[in-house]
């Protein structure tokens, strides 16, 4: 059994919901360097979804970096915990700060964005610190 999960419910593409659910594992430290993934086809079966999505979805993370299919190995994971999480943070600090951007253009003082930032924080489980 696989910790790799869709929502058919979600309205996010199910291939996204790979990617994000594999790069959680990774930055979880459920997933690490070197660990192998389910092939696309029992992937596939276990999820009772097609195969397209799940080489859709591999396709995109190879392409990242963040894992790397060998011919008649399969696919393993290539980035590291640290790397991936110091990535997604240069990434989400850059969405921060264009959030901050427009807050600021909209009216709306610091005190104000620092209050909204920790209670999406709290909403969310608040954790890790």
């Amino acid at each position: 059994m696989s910790l790799i999960t869709v929502d058919l419910r979600d309205r996010k593409q199910l291939y996204e919901q790979l990617i994000d659910n594999i790069k959680a594992l990774i930055l979880s430290g459920d997933l690490k360097k070197d660990d192998k993934l389910p092939s696309v086809r029992s992937l596939a079966k276990e999820l009772g979804i097609n195969p397209n999505t799940i080489q859709k979805a591999y396709t995109e993370l190879e392409r990242c970096g963040i894992i790397v299919s060998m011919p008649g190995r399969g696919s393993m994971v290539l980035a590291e915990r640290d790397s991936l999480r110091d990535e997604m943070s240069g990434k989400l600090e850059n969405a921060m700060a264009a959030l901050a951007r427009e807050m600021r253009e909209s009216g709306i003082g610091k005190e104000e964005f620092v209050r909204a930032a920790e209670e999406a924080w709290d909403r969310t489980g608040g954790k890790p610190e």
